[in-house]
């Protein structure tokens, strides 16, 4: 799950969202939401004033960036202690990195209104939850079923999923018509795009306020169809396989690979460091999903099952199709 749009945010636009409840925004930036998304107007897009994350690995503390960043309050909950902790030290680093780019970021202000913990309860009050856990089918769903369970009626609850249906997942909620997918790329800060999937029972109105919200995030939504891989995944990972069958097959280097996409076709990053940044273990997750959807076209390649078993997962574990010195 990466990112490599180039296109910019979308402009300030009309727009107007929908909420269950009527509250007052002020602290959070955001403005008093009363009524459906056809009653209320705005004059630009607003982040929801609460914002849960459930799982707070990269994508998740990403994604828990980009609202303090707009201007919500954000709940990021993880499985235990040492994780919530670890959550917190991701999203803090992304916060001070935000300030030591911009001067005009109050980073006490910003930190006062991010909470983590294990407790699911934190997302009582939210507007939008979304379930950033990694990409493993029974893993999401029983994220999913703590999230709903702690969740308000009114709240609209997100997968962060890359390649898994929708409708798949919504079979399973309580409030199919309030949820959908919200597939964020990596390194969510720097990439400019996110997915709105739009599941058969999603409301039209959770698709209009899942654009605003990704507008208020300074990123582009594209709206598509629940399909295996969605756009994104599906068109990335077809690439990056056919990278990975190259190297196998000694083509050319994995650098040279990559240099023929960069220099020759004006892609921000190859294919090969791409799946290095994505993780060689969430690409295979979404290979092995996709194949079962489309058949043998996405079928992984040997080298790709020998690396993620060797541990070697590209960044995050230091060496991939290249080695990564960075702190982690």
């Amino acid at each position: 799950m990466t990112g490599r749009s180039e296109s910019e945010p979308t402009s300030t636009q009309e727009t107007s969202v929908s909420s269950r409840r009527s509250a007052s925004r002020s602290t959070t930036g955001t403005e008093e939401i009363h009524g459906s998304l056809s009653e209320t107007k705005r004059r630009e897009p607003m982040a929801p004033a609460q914002v849960g994350v459930l799982g707070g690995g990269r994508m998740g503390a990403g994604i828990a960036h980009a609202f303090l960043l707009a201007g919500s309050r954000v709940s990021v909950v993880e499985r235990d202690d040492e994780s919530a902790a670890a959550a917190a030290h991701r999203v803090g680093d992304s916060i001070r990195r935000s300030v030591e780019r911009d001067g005009g970021l109050d980073e006490t202000e910003i930190r006062s209104r991010l909470d983590t913990g294990t407790d699911a309860t934190a997302f009582g009050e939210c507007d939008l939850v979304i379930e950033a856990v990694p990409e493993e089918r029974t893993l999401k769903e029983t994220a999913l079923s703590r999230a709903e369970a702690a969740m308000p009626a009114y709240a609209i609850l997100a997968s962060n999923t890359s390649s898994i249906s929708i409708d798949d997942l919504a079979s399973r909620r309580l409030r199919p018509e309030r949820f959908l997918g919200l597939h964020f790329f990596n390194p969510v800060p720097a990439s400019a795009l996110v997915e709105v999937v739009q599941g058969s029972a999603t409301s039209p109105d959770v698709i209009d306020s899942a654009r605003v919200w990704v507008s208020a995030l300074g990123k582009t939504p594209i709206v598509v169809r629940d399909s295996p891989g969605f756009a994104s995944s599906r068109l990335g990972v077809m690439l990056g396989l056919e990278a990975i069958r190259m190297l196998e097959d000694g083509v050319a280097s994995a650098a040279d690979i990559d240099a023929a996409m960069t220099l020759g076709y004006r892609h921000p990053t190859g294919p090969l460091r791409t799946t290095d940044i994505v993780g060689l273990d969430v690409r295979l997750g979404i290979a092995e999903e996709l194949e079962r959807a489309f058949g043998e076209r996405f079928a992984p390649p040997e080298l790709l099952r020998r690396m993620v078993a060797e541990g070697k997962l590209g960044r995050k574990s230091g060496q991939g199709f290249y080695e990564w010195n960075e702190e982690r």
